[in-house]
Parts: structure tokens; C-alpha cells; sequence
């Protein structure tokens, strides 16, 4: 059996979109019988990272990082972050001239720039030289891949993800229940409650109805004080997840720095229409297919997608498929020797 080794900075209890694709990528690598093994925080000791807690970043050497990948000797390596345990497992594979594969999950240049001004350039040329060393830097979509490319990478391939069509579908949607007796149509955000997601910008806008939040982050304390009007529901997971999905009328999506947005599939998947600016992400995965409307109105994008039938948004969805996101994974994954 073949072991495939994942190096993430992030990973349980954090939730966020690279977490749940890596889950759900060892369980399809494993049911086609390869052995997967993570090196992950929970291994090491941690610190919350400044402002924002939930993230823990390791506490890690060169020694500890040989001794875990020496016992594991896998057969692939596949470096998932630009962390600290990234950083680490990228020396260990130059030292021993191993060969691995990076990917490219977070726009990482303009979320620092948007806490602090820091050059893009600058942070670029750090991230390119991270991923310069490795045989194929894997990203989620072409708009991503000519971001990248504009930058002077050079190793990319393209891996474009899945959506899992039974967790998120429509016949979870319970009108009925008490947390959506609520003033229709609702208008709904999942992810993180941070500067970063811009989610103030769908906050601010007047819609009819009503808005639900789901996620928890660092503004959160401070945007339930601010907006009183909308329901901040916390985080949610598995089928309670589903159900507000589908649950709700519209998916908001006020991101303009995320490399894909795996939220957009579980919308859609969930039979529901997503109201986006048109910037990478929204562009890749939702386009001019018809399961969204995309403009720089976001107000005037959720009234028009509120009206987009439901199957047509869940019949889109299935085009995203575990099947070939998994496929496209192993293409790039070069044996470490």
C-alpha cells in the first residue's frame, strides 16, 4: 500500500474551506487504497496566532519534522501550506532531495495586506520562492493559475475541487424549523467572520428579509453589537450545516480575495443561487453558467439571484465531483524519489 503524506498548518478544530477539502480528499485517496497520513498542528505545541485565535501555529523543529516524516516513509509528499509546518517539511524534502507537490489555497499577499500594509510584491516573491521548489504547485482554477503566473510562478497545474452531493442537498430544507422563521427571502453567508472575507460588505447592503451568518472569527463580538438586525448563528457543522444551506434563499459571497470558495459549491449543491462580486473564486466556479448572478452591485446581484430556479443551481453543482478533483490530485504527486 502506498502512503501519501499531507504537511497542513491548517486542520482540526479550525473550519474553513481547506480543512474540509483535505478531509475529504484522504477519504476518496483512501477508498481507491492508498495510506494517507497527516503532519498537523495537534502534534506539536501551539500558540493562537495574534488576533486570531482559533488559528494555532506550531511549535516545531528540524529534528521533530525528520523524525515524523522518517516514520512515516511515505511514498508521496504533498505540502498543503505555507506555514510552519510547511516551511519545515519543504527543508527536510530539499535536504534530502525528495521530490513533493505544493498547493496554493489562500490568498495570503492581499489578506496580510488588508490588516497591515505590506507590499505584494514582496509577499509574492516569498510565497514564489516557497513553491518554486516543488514539481507542480496545484491551484484551484485558471484565474488563480494566471494570478500566480502574472507573478513569475512557473510549476502550475491545475486542481480544481469537489463538493460532497449528499452532505450539502436539497432535501434539507425545512422552512418550518424555528431558526428560519425569519422574514423572507434570507439572505445567507457561511464562512469566517474576519476582515479579510469583506463580509461587512453584505452586512451593510439593504435586502428585503432577512440575513443569517454562520461562522464564528475575530469580528464577530464586535459586527453582533454592530448589526443588530441580522442573526449571527455560530458555527455549524454536518447536517445542521446542510440545513441552513438549504434552508436559506440566496448565498451571499462578498470575497474578492478567495482562490476558489468551496462555500459557492455547498451553496449551489444545496439548491441555492449565489450572489457574488465578479472577482476569482465566483468567476471559476460559478461564471456564466446561470447558477448566480456576479456584480459589483452585490445588493442588485442577491434581489436577481433570489429569482434563479433551484435545481438549476443544484444540477450545476454535480459538474464538481470528488471523483475528479481526486484524479487531478494524484496526476500531480510526484514519488518522493
Amino acid at each position: 500500500m502506498k502512503t501519501i503524506l499531507i504537511v497542513t498548518d491548517a486542520w482540526h478544530p479550525q473550519v474553513n474551506g481547506v480543512v474540509r477539502t483535505l478531509d475529504k480528499l484522504a477519504s476518496h485517496l483512501r477508498a481507491r487504497g492508498f495510506n494517507v497520513e497527516f503532519l498537523e498542528p495537534s502534534a506539536f505545541n501551539t500558540f493562537p496566532l495574534p488576533t486570531y485565535g482559533e488559528i494555532r501555529v506550531s511549535i516545531a523543529g528540524p529534528r521533530k519534522i525528520r523524525q515524523r516524516v522518517e516514520a512515516i516513509a511515505p511514498h508521496y509528499i504533498h505540502i498543503a501550506t505555507e506555514g510552519p509546518l510547511g516551511i519545515l517539511a519543504r527543508r527536510y524534502c530539499i535536504k534530502n532531495n525528495l521530490a513533493f507537490s505544493t498547493s496554493f489555497h489562500t490568498q495570503y499577499p492581499e489578506y496580510l495586506r488588508a490588516r497591515m500594509p505590506v507590499s505584494l510584491k514582496l509577499s509574492y516573491a516569498i510565497l514564489r520562492k516557497f513553491h518554486r521548489a516543488a514539481k507542480h504547485c496545484l491551484v484551484t482554477s485558471k484565474t488563480v493559475s494566471q494570478r500566480l503566473k502574472s507573478h513569475g510562478f512557473e510549476n502550475i497545474a491545475t486542481w480544481s475541487l469537489g463538493v460532497d452531493l449528499e452532505t450539502f442537498n436539497p432535501k434539507y430544507r425545512d422552512e418550518t424549523a424555528p431558526e428560519f422563521d425569519l422574514p423572507r427571502p434570507i439572505f445567507l453567508y457561511v464562512g469566517r467572520v474576519s476582515v479579510e472575507k469583506n463580509i461587512e460588505a453584505f452586512l451593510k447592503i439593504d435586502l428585503p428579509g432577512s440575513k443569517i451568518v454562520v461562522g464564528d472569527g475575530p469580528l464577530l463580538a464586535q459586527l453582533e453589537k454592530q448589526y443588530a438586525d441580522v442573526t449571527f448563528a455560530g458555527t455549524k457543522h454536518g447536517e445542521e450545516l446542510s440545513k441552513y444551506y438549504a434552508s436559506a434563499d440566496c448565498f451571499v459571497f462578498p470575497s474578492r480575495t478567495d482562490t476558489f470558495g468551496l462555500v459557492l459549491l455547498e451553496a449551489m449543491a444545496s439548491g441555492l443561487p449565489v450572489a457574488a462580486y465578479p472577482v476569482q473564486g465566483p468567476l471559476d466556479v460559478v461564471g456564466g453558467e446561470g447558477a448566480g448572478i456576479l456584480d459589483e452591485d452585490l445588493a442588485l446581484a442577491a434581489i436577481k439571484a433570489v429569482k434563479i430556479p433551484r435545481k438549476f443551481c443544484r444540477d450545476y453543482a454535480r459538474k464538481f465531483t470528488w471523483q475528479a478533483c481526486t484524479e487531478q490530485f494524484l496526476d500531480n504527486l510526484p514519488p518522493v524519489k
